[in-house]
């Protein structure tokens, strides 16, 4: 019984080390003629939830991101608002179907979030900060989780 619970803290362990440890920070973009400079942490917040559809300066706001690899997603929802991605899922189904907000826009993988990102002014997305980031300005890097 010992055994298993120390293979199974080990698990626990060795997965948020994976969630957080892996892939350094995660960077949040925008095209560069965008004249976004700099975004806050509530700002991509609010736009990646749905409650702000525009930037400060007008511009419409689309929210893009990586379906894969999950663990991406699944660390920018954690160190974005604190949540887990089966509670993301969640909030979204229920402002979706309430007629409230539409989701991010869901695409393959980074690569992809970069090509519309610099391809669209009011795209914003998020990959890890270690990708190479061509053609898209960093205005945001989140590194450690929000603390409640």
């Amino acid at each position: 019984m010992e055994r298993f619970r120390a293979s199974v803290l080990v698990s626990l362990l060795a997965a948020g080390i994976a969630l957080f440890g892996a892939g350094g920070q995660l960077v949040v973009v925008v095209h560069p003629d965008s004249g976004i400079t700099h975004l806050s942490r509530e700002e991509v917040a609010r736009i990646f939830m749905g409650s702000q559809k525009r930037f400060a300066s007008g511009l419409v706001a689309l929210p893009v991101e990586p379906v894969a690899p999950e663990a991406i997603r699944e660390r920018f929802y954690q160190l974005l608002v604190n949540l887990p991605l089966p509670q993301v899922r969640s909030y979204w189904a229920q402002m979706y179907f309430s007629g409230q907000a539409q989701p991010p826009r869901q695409v393959k993988d980074e690569e992809e979030v970069v090509e519309i990102v610099s391809a669209n002014k009011g795209a914003v997305g998020f990959l890890e900060e270690d990708k190479p980031i061509r053609k898209v300005r960093v205005v945001l890097v989140l590194g450690d989780p929000v603390r409640p």
